[in-house]
């Protein structure tokens, strides 16, 4: 059965909606990476006058500062690899984000057991994936 003349268009359409909408939402990330090392610059600035600043209000915005780094890097990367997301991109931005969280919320112990256990699970399926396709890449 052949697809109309009309339909055949569609997938490059869309694929050209999703890389402009990726290419706009690079640029705010960017944007935001900006502000968050401002904000980074200008905290470490006042915690050489003032010692009562929080260090785990600094450990924070500094990954976060990594969290738009690594979804900035994930869509240059999407663009340079032939428009396909590397899945260990993901693992990366997981592990740092609970990473994060752990640092955030640290007052339960059973929570940060168990945000512990969800990065062990990543890196190791991270391993796994790394590890397929390397031996993938022998055969």
């Amino acid at each position: 059965m052949k697809i109309p003349f009309q339909f055949q268009k569609v997938p490059q359409l869309l694929q050209g909606l999703l890389n402009l909408c990726l290419f706009f939402l690079a640029i705010a990330l960017s944007v935001l990476l900006i502000s968050e090392t401002w904000y980074i610059v200008t905290f470490v600035y006042k915690s050489l006058f003032n010692r009562a600043d929080s260090y785990y209000e600094m450990l924070s915005e500094l990954l976060v500062f990594f969290l738009y780094f690594e979804f900035i890097a994930l869509i240059i990367k999407y663009f340079k690899s032939g428009f396909h997301f590397p899945l260990r991109y993901f693992f990366y931005i997981g592990i740092t984000a609970v990473i994060r969280l752990i640092i955030v919320d640290y007052d339960d112990a059973l929570k940060t057991f168990w945000w512990s256990i969800a990065i062990l699970v990543m890196i190791a399926a991270l391993f796994i994936a790394n590890r397929r396709k390397t031996v993938g890449e022998h055969d």
